[in-house]
């Protein structure tokens, strides 16, 4: 799983020994949650496919899927999904963090 954000973000989060996402309410019709997807790093017009400002997808983390992410209903489903409330990643999951093109995303 992927979550794309921020550097100012980026650091907050990766500062923690397990990293916690916070949920936010997006615009829109969906619902107060943490949003991750599968979009690797190298997507063409990723910041427009996950309809995020480019800004956010400066910087990524990588880590394990644990099975307890919903997909967005509708098609982006495929590749987004969210988790209701803050999302804690344990140090076990991690894979990895940092600039988008730097990352070693699998």
């Amino acid at each position: 799983m992927l979550h794309y954000t921020d550097k100012t973000s980026w650091n907050s989060i990766r500062s923690q020994v397990d990293w916690t996402f916070k949920a936010h309410k997006p615009r829109g019709p969906h619902p107060a949650a943490v949003y991750f997807t599968t979009l690797p790093p190298n997507t063409p017009n990723l910041a427009s496919r996950l309809r995020i400002p480019s800004s956010k997808v400066a910087f990524v983390f990588c880590f394990a899927n644990a099975g307890d992410l919903t997909p967005l209903s509708g098609g982006r489903g495929e590749y987004i999904l969210y988790y209701l409330g803050d999302y804690v990643v344990v140090k076990d999951r991690q894979e990895d963090c940092g600039p988008r093109e730097e990352a070693n995303c699998k």
